[in-house]
């Protein structure tokens, strides 16, 4: 993967993980509304943002090495 092919990666996964904290959150706010779905919205949360830290670890490793 080139540097513009990670950078357009890290962009669109900073935008999904941006938007899974928004879903949370209003999740949180609409409480005890919905509550079913606290397990559900968390977990893409988690997910969306391990993949953001992952992708960015990866980004900064390519960075020194190259």
């Amino acid at each position: 993967m080139d540097a513009d092919e990670r950078k357009a990666q890290l962009k669109k996964l900073n935008a999904q993980a941006t938007q899974a904290k928004m879903d949370l959150h209003d999740l949180s706010e609409e409480l005890p509304t919905n509550w079913e779905k606290i397990l559900e919205v968390a977990q893409r949360c988690h997910d969306t943002h391990a993949a953001l830290m992952a992708a960015r670890q990866a980004a900064a490793a390519a960075a020194t090495a190259g």
